[in-house]
């Protein structure tokens, strides 16, 4: 499914790559058959915004979106997880799941990044694709009302991947529940969340061996997680996002 890997074009770190690509990716929105009139207007519109845009710009945006707390992390066992144990065991799941569909392993990155995670579904059938969607789909739901509620374009892919879903979300819920929640992405946040983790990351080298919090949670996925490499992208030549998702 073409769409999908539109999708994950649009949510990865923005490149001149992305905005050459801008006529591949628009054909590949218009073509597609499942996505709504409406949806499809949005997304065409998000690519304008994103191929048409200062790319330095739109860079820092991105980071300051994704990158900054974990309210809008687009590494999905993030969200249900946390830095639970369950979240190792969940991404190993994951990719036996890419492994026994014959990707190939080319580098190394974390099978929870939604990007990833929408190039592997393009390839499966459709019955597949809404299956995991809809497994996914409070996330999605989550996403979507957190990034409207900070006035990021990037809501119109998590919009348009819960309508193939197939489930509504309550959004009148998800919108009064967002706005109740305390932003992780402040300053103040961020510089409570570092010397939490100093802390942490001092006993632990005192006490032990194994490195606790976010500090030893990244370092194990890191050590245990590769990237999927899909050999049919739309675009032919990648290049790597300079941010902590891999």
């Amino acid at each position: 499914m073409q769409l999908l890997k539109v999708m994950a074009r649009v949510l990865e770190y923005p490149t001149e790559e992305l905005q050459a690509s801008k006529d591949a990716l628009n054909a590949a929105v218009l073509e597609d058959s499942r996505l709504p009139r409406q949806k499809k207007e949005q997304v065409l519109r998000c690519l304008d915004l994103l191929c048409e845009g200062d790319l330095l710009d739109l860079q820092e945006s991105y980071v300051g979106t994704f990158d900054k707390g974990r309210a809008t992390s687009l590494l999905l066992f993030e969200h249900v997880h946390g830095e639970s144990r369950d979240r190792g065991q969940a991404m190993v799941d994951l990719m036996e799941e890419y492994r026994r569909n014959g990707l190939e392993i080319d580098a190394r990155e974390l099978p929870d990044y939604l990007p990833l995670f929408l190039e592997y579904l393009s390839t499966r059938p459709w019955d597949e694709i809404r299956n995991w969607l809809e497994d996914i789909h409070h996330i999605l739901g989550l996403l979507a009302e957190r990034l409207y509620q900070r006035d990021s374009l990037y809501h119109v892919v998590m919009d348009s991947l819960l309508v193939l879903s197939g489930r509504q979300s309550d959004r009148q819920a998800l919108a009064k529940l967002v706005a109740s929640e305390e932003r992780d992405d402040t300053p103040d946040a961020l510089d409570k969340v570092w010397e939490e983790e100093m802390v942490k990351f001092v006993d632990d080298q005192g006490s032990s061996c194994n490195t606790g919090g976010v500090v030893g949670q990244r370092r194990r996925e890191l050590e245990q997680t590769q990237t999927i490499h899909l050999s049919d992208q739309l675009m032919t030549d990648a290049t790597p996002r300079p941010s902590g998702n891999a």
